[in-house]
């Protein structure tokens, strides 16, 4: 039954064979996905401790509500990481997409901001979408079809798409956009943002992809060892193709989110999040070399991330040292998976 099972899902044997000696391993990981719930309850008891207007409905949504664009990110970095592979131009992805869509249907004149005025505004969030699938492509087709490595090209392009995000906002925010572009960021169903219902749904939906589909479970395959997933018959290029533009979709699809919240796009929207969004997901337990974490250990990482920023609102501690913390617990979250998945040093 186990051979059967192997030749039908080729992903779950891969899987299997990738994680064979690694019971321990296996069941560290699982456990990793649950380690920051108890820390999120302590910052819950250190954040009424500190005010209570911490525990408030108001207070909590909007946390929530802030976190839901680098939820986003969030998402498509730990699709993309299980996966093996890494994208750091999702930073810039979120301020150009929507940058390129209002700049081609916004008036040529009568407004602060000069567009092309080419296409109706209702187009204007489907515009946003295509631009992330076409960037999520080109990487796609630089690195898997050109052989380049990721790394670079992916810190190339976001400098790239930062700098284009510059030249077509000319420098200043655009502040008059699209109804239908707002509507997503601005709109409460049954009381609560839209954006936190549309993030629980995509993150519910990535989940059950990684835990029941096929092509979902090949992503831990591909990661784990992508030339045994090769040869298992899972076609990796095109899968990792897929996830890369899957990923440029959420990242685009966040900068509409983002948008519509504040009413404007910077014109250095998304700059620096990057350390954010890698913060949140490594303390998440999603690991850097792929093939391990989930989705929603990533999502615990970016709650315990906006609520120690909360926490230390509400006592009056600088945001300044916000970066600082980013930082110290990555390092943190490197040195406490390291040991608790018992790999050897190379």
């Amino acid at each position: 039954m186990s051979a059967t099972t192997d030749v039908t899902d080729p992903a779950a044997g891969v899987a299997r064979e990738t994680a064979g000696g690694k019971r321990r391993g296996l069941d560290l990981d699982r456990f990793r996905e649950l380690s920051l719930v108890p820390a999120i309850l302590v910052l819950g008891l250190i954040g009424f401790i500190v005010s209570p207007a911490f525990l408030t409905a108001d207070n909590l949504i909007g946390v929530a509500q802030q976190s839901t664009e680098l939820s986003l990110l969030v998402l498509a970095t730990a699709l993309i990481l299980i996966a093996g592979r890494m994208d750091l131009s999702l930073e810039s992805t979120i301020g150009v997409a929507p940058v390129i869509a209002v700049w081609l249907v916004l008036p040529t004149s009568g407004a602060r901001f000069t567009g092309l005025g080419l296409l109706p505004e209702w187009t204007a969030v489907p515009l946003c979408l295509l631009v992330g699938v076409v960037i999520g492509a080109v990487n796609g087709f630089l690195i898997l079809k050109l052989r380049l490595n990721g790394f670079i090209v992916t810190l190339g392009m976001l400098t790239m798409l930062r700098g284009l995000q510059v030249a077509l906002s000319e420098g200043q925010s655009i502040v008059e956009l699209p109804s239908s572009f707002t509507y997503l960021g601005k709109a409460s169903w049954l009381g609560v943002p839209a954006a936190i219902w549309i993030c629980v749904l995509l993150f519910a939906a990535g989940g059950s992809a990684l835990a029941w589909l096929r092509h979902g479970r090949a992503l831990y395959a591909i990661g784990g060892n992508a030339e045994a997933a090769r040869t298992a018959g899972i076609r990796v290029d095109r899968i990792v193709w897929v996830v890369l533009i899957l990923g440029s979709v959420l990242a685009a699809f966040a900068g509409i989110l983002y948008s519509g919240h504040y009413g404007s796009i910077s014109a250095t929207q998304g700059s620096g999040w990057i350390f954010q969004v890698f913060a949140a997901t490594v303390i998440g337990g999603v690991s850097l070399n792929g093939g391990k974490g989930s989705v929603f250990g990533a999502l615990t990482g970016v709650l315990t991330l906006q609520l120690v920023v909360n926490v230390m609102t509400l006592a009056g501690v600088p945001p300044l040292w916000n970066q600082f913390l980013n930082g110290a617990i990555i390092i943190v979250a490197l040195i406490i998976s390291r040991f608790a998945s018992g790999e050897k040093q190379e």
